[in-house]
């Protein structure tokens, strides 16, 4: 079955309830739903360019990337993070409509290339009180993409997922802040390190996908501002 196939199938499953929180992490992604507003993220997978993946090992989805980008150090939420090209729904605005216009104003992306598959549930980013829903998308004709807004993010690039899903790759991130420590599944590739809401919605959703390989979560990277 083809990786397309598998996140179409995902998809359906979620749009029939038939997709529970696939770990504790992803089921701890909540907020009050009565006061948080209300954000859209691009989760676009393609095949993967002509830059190949560091890992030689045969895992699913060997042939595929992921576009991510590295939030700005100096931004006030979430500085230097990596992320999903996304943000706020306008007025208005689907949560469609709101993935692709943030994914054109961060990274430059050619919506018109990209096939959306459907929506995942919406799940909560409490330190920010966003309600996000995942958009799935599908890179049909990939297009370049680069840093629109150096004020906005730091670098804008395309991850193999066979890099992300090798367990030598994985760690448990953790942070403190105000005498508690928070931890997340994350992925050390590239020089960058996937940790956070967007570690968490990446591996809950390899795990979904049946992609995902057994690592070793007692491998700690602390994370330091």
């Amino acid at each position: 079955m083809s990786a397309r196939r598998d996140l179409i199938d995902l998809v359906s499953r979620s749009d029939n309830g038939d997709v529970t929180a696939p770990n504790t992490a992803w089921a701890a992604l909540t907020v009050d739903e009565t006061i948080a507003r209300k954000a859209a993220v691009l989760m676009l997978f393609g095949v993967l360019d002509d830059v190949p993946a560091a890992s030689g090992k045969p895992l699913a989805a060997a042939d595929l990337d992921v576009l991510l980008l590295e939030r700005a150090h100096t931004l006030g939420s979430h500085p230097g993070q990596v992320a999903f090209p996304g943000g706020a729904i306008d007025a208005d605005e689907t949560p469609v409509a709101a993935a692709l216009r943030e994914a054109e104003e961060e990274t430059g992306l050619d919506s018109t290339g990209v096939e959306v598959l459907g929506t995942l549930q919406e799940l909560g980013l409490a330190r920010s009180n966003f309600l996000v829903t995942p958009v799935l998308g599908w890179w049909t004709s990939p297009s370049p993409v680069r840093v629109v807004d150096f004020g906005e993010s730091a670098q804008v690039f395309r991850i193999p997922v066979r890099d992300l899903l090798d367990p030598a790759n994985r760690v448990t991130a953790t942070v403190s802040r105000d005498g508690l420590t928070f931890s997340s599944p994350a992925f050390a590739v590239n020089g960058v390190l996937v940790w956070g809401f967007t570690g968490i919605i990446l591996d809950g959703l390899f795990e979904q996908l049946g992609w995902a390989v057994p690592w070793d979560r007692t491998r700690l990277h602390e994370v330091v501002f």
